[in-house]
């Protein structure tokens, strides 16, 4: 089983990709923004008690601070640097400038097949059931 960090502002994607994935056996911790996001990977404020997710997608457009704000953030921090990132994005054309980041392991466009995403995951974690 692996830990999974979900962010997206849209509540309804949040949930259905908790749903999801918990299905297939996984632990969900869910962010709203990415401020809340920061909190959760306790990067800000700082809390080395959290746990550091094996997985972290994150929506690109989210108050607060987005995604990209979000990715670099974990990226700098040495607890996080290394947790690959799945970017959702609702704007079509963004694969390049995803690929750009270097935690950024994968993205997926809205609406996504959930099927799809659920075996990107699965690629992803390399079988951390």
């Amino acid at each position: 089983m692996a830990h999974i960090l979900v962010v997206d502002d849209e509540r309804d994607v949040a949930t259905m990709l908790k749903f999801m994935l918990e299905k297939d056996g996984h632990e969900i911790a869910t962010a709203y923004n990415g401020l809340e996001a920061l909190a959760a990977l306790g990067i800000e404020p700082a809390d080395e008690t959290k746990p550091v997710p094996d997985l972290a997608i994150l929506d690109v457009m989210m108050p607060e601070l987005d995604g990209y704000g979000v990715c670099a953030r974990m990226f700098q921090n040495p607890r996080t640097k290394t947790v690959p990132v799945m970017m959702l994005t609702a704007k079509g054309g963004m694969r390049e400038l995803h690929h750009r980041a270097p935690n950024v392991a994968a993205h997926i466009d809205k609406p996504f097949d959930p099927r799809a995403l659920r075996e990107l995951v699965a690629g992803m974690l390399g079988g951390k059931l």
